[in-house]
């Protein structure tokens, strides 16, 4: 009975709280209008969640397409299909690594940030001032980070593929000595824009959306204390890592399974 009353117990509390997240997304895009209208509040935001997040992003491709190089060429050479290199390296990275590997960086950097930030604004009364003087805090606060997040997110996945792929030529044809010119070809010949590019780019999106959502809300929603904003940062950085696993799998299914 206990385990039927915990499991009915969590249940009951995931439904609630994906029902709190959607009520909040349609609130965000309802006020959305504001962030719009000024979009100078999400430039800036787009500078604090995407420019700031590039060094990481990118030094951390740079070193996924170099392990992907190293391994690729070792188990191609097996196959003596060496020179297929540049197409695995860029269609691992377009299609999966890339848009997934970058979200969940850019959960873990931009994300956690976010919430931290909404959530001292909490405390501290911020919001409170702001309904005081008939400024709505999700038009002001809210909507220009989600759509930042939304914008950079798809671009820092660019970013992410663009140094995986330089990665991967650093290996295979620096360092292994595989040929340049065939490293480019057979990924120029195989990688289509709207199976691989575009579907990379969609999941990024999708991503964007759901980690930033994530992060606003748990922000929003957090315990007006220190020791609550700690905790809203640890479940934005694991809620969205979870999230981005799922919405992934589902994503994959929809684009390459048929």
């Amino acid at each position: 009975m206990n385990f039927i009353r915990t499991t009915g117990a969590n249940t009951l509390a995931f439904i609630r709280a994906l029902g709190s997240v959607t009520l909040f997304l349609l609130q965000i895009l309802r006020k959305s209008a504001t962030a719009f209208a000024r979009p100078r509040l999400t430039v800036r935001q787009v500078y604090f969640a995407g420019v700031l997040s590039v060094l990481i992003i990118a030094v951390s491709g740079l070193f996924v397409g170099m392990v992907l190089g190293l391994q690729g060429y070792t188990q191609l050479v097996k196959f003596k299909a060496e020179s297929a290199l540049g197409f695995m390296v860029a269609a691992s990275l377009l299609r999966e690594l890339g848009p997934v590997l970058a979200a969940i960086l850019f959960a873990s950097s931009a994300g956690g940030a976010m919430t931290s930030e909404i959530g001292l604004m909490k405390t501290t009364e911020q919001l409170e001032a702001m309904n005081v003087m008939a400024v709505d805090p999700v038009a002001r606060v809210v909507a220009p980070r989600f759509w930042a997040g939304v914008f950079s997110m798809p671009l820092l996945a660019s970013i992410f593929n663009m140094a995986g792929i330089a990665g991967g030529y650093l290996v295979g044809v620096q360092w292994l000595g595989l040929d340049s010119g065939t490293y480019w070809s057979q990924m120029q010949s195989n990688i289509t824009w709207s199976y691989d590019i575009a579907n990379g780019l969609i999941k990024s999106a999708v991503f964007g959306v759901a980690v930033t959502l994530i992060a606003v809300h748990q922000g929003f929603r957090c315990v007006p204390t220190s020791e609550g904003i700690l905790r809203a940062s640890t479940r934005t950085v694991v809620s969205s890592a979870l999230t981005i696993l799922a919405l992934d799998f589902v994503l994959t299914a929809w684009m390459f399974a048929a």
